[in-house]
Parts: structure tokens; C-alpha cells; sequence
């Protein structure tokens, strides 16, 4: 190929902001042409989203401005968003214009899997972006300055979140924290105020250590959460949520953290899926495809017992890394490297100063896990933007 190969990464989520900043590292000037396409010019930590949604921190310090990250001399950024991938004349549609890629990242991040249940797509609302949780926060704060006004609406107190994975007990944590404060300045009784926890499984926290779930849980009920375990929502409805069991529960807030599915132009771009996700090959390439990297939660990786891991930060991290060093290889005619995760370790927050992990085989909670927490998203801000972004962002 005589012209400069063209990279397309679509996302500059964690999968593809790490892999710009890996190219932008290791490709030479004139050896590719890079390009990130994203909605927004900011890329956002989705792990940290959960605390400006429950309003115990403010969105800005969940986003970092992506042309800080990049150099623009390697790297060109298009505030756009893509509302289609043709693969057969290898191009991107966007809102405005299209782009034409030798070699596509798909790193387009999930949409809330609902799963079929009633109204939840109409009725709930979802930790997903940085829109999303500030006007989380803000409904909520509404709820408080509403019920002043209608003190016999109790609903407007209750609290539901649906889902109990790491999403939905970080989110209830930062929630019950937030309520003293909130009671306090709307002069509001807080034996008013319920949260509930609701999730369809046998457990909270599925797949995780019991001792640490069971820990997790006693530290959330102390602080005012109502766990409904193995309890299914049938429907959600502008009132509040009907459970499987037939019990109804009414509230003007639930928000759904029950699930994600990949995004919806991978089946509309003609890929094989299972719920919205392309179970990639060993090298991350979508099968069929030697030009196309799929990452995230748009991918589908198995482990060794043959179950597809849980789309994670880390896992994003990883895959990026891999993906990264098979383009340059693939640009330079090298062989490629095959992915394996190897997991580092695993923490969920649970409110101010509390936590539970397990790093290695060591279990941690409380303090110690909280302050994990902590050194895990440090190290994600050293990977993406130096000790300077450490310096700005490292409060949280």
C-alpha cells in the first residue's frame, strides 16, 4: 500500500482512548493516519460515574477534555457522533459527513440491556454518561423540593434501583450518604426516605466473593438500604415498579443499572451478535473482518471455563493495550499478539470510606479497600494523562 494506512477508532471510551494514546506512543510520524471519533469532546470515567449521579461529587471531575490527552499532530479528533458502519465500502456515516478507514476500532461503549421488562426504557433512568447523572442528581434534588410542596407524597422519598452489580451497590452507597445532607437542608424527616435495591439474582454483587457480598450488604442496610434479592421487576411504570412477587412499590424515581448490551449499529452493520455484542477473535479482530477490532462492551470474550467475561473498565484497558500493538503489527506486516486477560484485582466503593475487593487472593474491605479504590483510579489517570492529570483529578 503506497498511501498512508487510515485507522478509524470510533468511542474514546477506555478501550478507545487507550489505544489512541498507544498508537499516538509507538506509531512513527507519516505511518498511519489516525482518527478518534467521538460524541463528546471529553472522555468520561464510567467507573466513577455513580458519585455525581447520587450528588457526593460534581460531573466535571468524572470527565478529562480528550485534545488534553491526545497530540493533535498524531492523533485527529472529530467531534462527531457515528450513526452507521458500512463495512463493505469500508466507511463511517456520521451526522455530518462520512469517513473512509483501511483499519476500524469499534469502541462504542454499551446501552442499557432492559431485557424486555415494561417500561423500563420509558420510565427509568440510566448511569451512562455525563448528562445522565447530572440530571440524576438534579431529579432527585427536585424529589426533596417537591415533596416540600406536597408533604403527603411520600413516593417522591422513595428511592429504587434496580440492579445489583457493581453499578447499582456503588450508586445505593453514594445515595444513602447523600440523604442526610439533603434531609437536612429540605428540612425533610429522613425516616421519610427509603431506598431500595432490587435485583433479579440470588445474590448482589453475582459471581462475587459471599463473605465480602454478605459484608458489603450489612454495611448498606446500616446506612438506610432495603435489599429485595432474587426478586424480579415485572414492570416499571410512571408510578414506581410492580415486582414479580405481585407487591408494588411507589416512587417517583428508579434508576436501572441492571444490565448493558453492545450498541445497536453492530447488528444494524450486519454482524453476527448476542445481545448487541461480537464475540471476537483470539486477536480481537470480528470474525470475518481482518481490519476490524471490536473492544468494550461491544466485544465478547470468553474465559477458559467458556463463559464471556464481564465488560469492565479493566478488561477495556487490557483489550486496548492489544489492540494498539496488533494495528502497528498489522501496519508493519508482523504477526499478531493474542489476548488474554489477566485480572488485577477487583474493588466496589460503597459509600464514604467503604469498600470491598479482592486483589489477588487477598480479600479487602472497609478502609483498606476504600483507600484500593483510590490507588486504582490514580493509576488509571497516570495511564491516560501523566502526573499532571493526577495532580488535577486525584481528589476523587
Amino acid at each position: 500500500m503506497s498511501r498512508i494506512p487510515r485507522i478509524v477508532i470510533l468511542g474514546a471510551g477506555y478501550g478507545g482512548i487507550v489505544t489512541a494514546l498507544r498508537l499516538q506512543k509507538q506509531l512513527n510520524y507519516n505511518e498511519a493516519d489516525v482518527t478518534l471519533v467521538n460524541k463528546h469532546d471529553y472522555h468520561y470515567i464510567t467507573t466513577h460515574l455513580h458519585m455525581p449521579a447520587a450528588g457526593t461529587d460534581k460531573p466535571d471531575n468524572a470527565r478529562v477534555s480528550i485534545t488534553k490527552l491526545i497530540d493533535e499532530f498524531k492523533i485527529d479528533f472529530v467531534k462527531s457522533t457515528a450513526v452507521q458502519i458500512r463495512t463493505q465500502d469500508q466507511k463511517i456515516v456520521l451526522e455530518e459527513g462520512t469517513l473512509s478507514y483501511d483499519y476500524l476500532v469499534i469502541g462504542l461503549g454499551g446501552e442499557p440491556e432492559t431485557f424486555g421488562i415494561p417500561g423500563l426504557k420509558e420510565h427509568a433512568l440510566n448511569i451512562r454518561s455525563i448528562n445522565s447523572v447530572r440530571y440524576i442528581r438534579e431529579h432527585i434534588e427536585y424529589q426533596f423540593a417537591k415533596f416540600k410542596r406536597e408533604p403527603s407524597r411520600t413516593e417522591l422519598l422513595t428511592f429504587i434501583v434496580g440492579g445489583a452489580g457493581f453499578t447499582g451497590i456503588e450508586f445505593v452507597g453514594e445515595l444513602a450518604d447523600r440523604m442526610p445532607e439533603l434531609c437536612k437542608e429540605f428540612d425533610v424527616d429522613p425516616a421519610l426516605v427509603k431506598i431500595y435495591n432490587i435485583e433479579a439474582a440470588p445474590t448482589a454483587l453475582p459471581g462475587f466473593d459471599p463473605e465480602l457480598v454478605e459484608y458489603a450488604m450489612n454495611v448498606l442496610r446500616n446506612k438506610g438500604v432495603t435489599f429485595k434479592i432474587a426478586t424480579a421487576i415485572k414492570e416499571c411504570t410512571p408510578d414506581g415498579v410492580t415486582l414479580a412477587t405481585g407487591e408494588e412499590i411507589k416512587s417517583a424515581t428508579v434508576i436501572w443499572t441492571g444490565g448493558v448490551r453492545g450498541n445497536h449499529m453492530l447488528e444494524e452493520a450486519g454482524f453476527e451478535t448476542m445481545r448487541g455484542r461480537i464475540k471476537v477473535e483470539d486477536d480481537l479482530r470480528a470474525p470475518g473482518h481482518d481490519n476490524i477490532y471490536v473492544l468494550g462492551d461491544c466485544s465478547i470474550v470468553m474465559s477458559p471455563e467458556g463463559r464471556p467475561y464481564p465488560p469492565t473498565a479493566q478488561i477495556s484497558m487490557q483489550q486496548a493495550e492489544v489492540c494498539g500493538h496488533n494495528l502497528i503489527s498489522q501496519i508493519r506486516g508482523a504477526d499478531l499478539k493474542k489476548f488474554e486477560y489477566k485480572p488485577k484485582g477487583t474493588v466496589a466503593s460503597l459509600g464514604r470510606g467503604e469498600a470491598i475487593g479482592i486483589v489477588g487472593s487477598r480479600k479487602i474491605k472497609g478502609g483498606v479497600a476504600s483507600a484500593m479504590k483510590k490507588i486504582i483510579d490514580l493509576r488509571y489517570l497516570y495511564i491516560i494523562g501523566g502526573i499532571p492529570l493526577v495532580l488535577k483529578k486525584g481528589r476523587f
